[in-house]
């Protein structure tokens, strides 16, 4: 065959079929993805894989500790405060897991996991990145308020900007020396904004 009858003209060509994600199962998900340390976030949505970069990092460990130490004082009064989780997986559903930057679990919620209950937590909060996908940080908003969330917080560390949100509301945006409250969820819980970006 000649090199000239090899070559097909693009009006003739057929289309590339598209290649669908191959789907996996949540066992075959918590074998192959959940114990990876590779800098990346792993989650489940209906047999889709679905890959981020963690945003959680070490120049970051101070937003944990400063809500984290929040959380502590209330609990020094009110002994069903539970504690903020990193990462932890989370079922929103049968076809959705998560695995939150944190999450809040009240005393409560932490024995009823452990005799087997999964537990959907009251506060969550995701720490947002330039690498993240605007349409699957939406998304999941919808996800969270589904599932029985009472308040979400998306945290800008690079803008110093918290975005708070409660099901039915729009978003209050937090800044310098405003109020962030996730106090639906949590009795007591408010901390300025200056407050949770505070550098050790």
């Amino acid at each position: 065959m000649s090199v000239a009858a090899a070559i097909v003209h693009p009006s003739e060509r057929k289309p590339a079929m598209a290649q669908k994600a191959r789907r996996v199962s949540w066992p075959e998900f918590e074998k192959r993805y959940l114990t990876r340390e590779d800098g990346y976030k792993y989650e489940w949505t209906d047999g889709q894989v679905e890959k981020t970069k963690s945003t959680m990092n070490q120049t970051q460990l101070f937003v944990w500790h400063n809500l984290s130490r929040l959380l502590w004082k209330l609990s020094q009064t009110d002994k069903t405060i539970g504690s903020l989780s990193a990462e932890t997986d989370t079922f929103l559903s049968d076809k959705i897991h998560r695995r939150p930057d944190m999450a809040y679990f009240s005393i409560a919620q932490m024995k009823a996991a452990v005799g087997g209950k999964p537990q959907i937590p009251a506060f969550v909060v995701e720490v947002i990145s330039p690498n993240d996908n605007i349409n699957r940080v939406n998304r999941k908003v919808s996800e969270y308020f589904d599932a029985g969330v009472s308040v979400l917080w998306h945290i800008f560390p690079e803008l110093k900007e918290v975005y708070v949100f409660e099901s039915g509301q729009r978003a209050t945006i937090c800044r310098d020396d405003d109020v962030c409250t996730a106090e639906k969820a949590i009795p007591g819980f408010s901390i300025t904004a200056n407050d949770i970006f505070r550098e050790p």
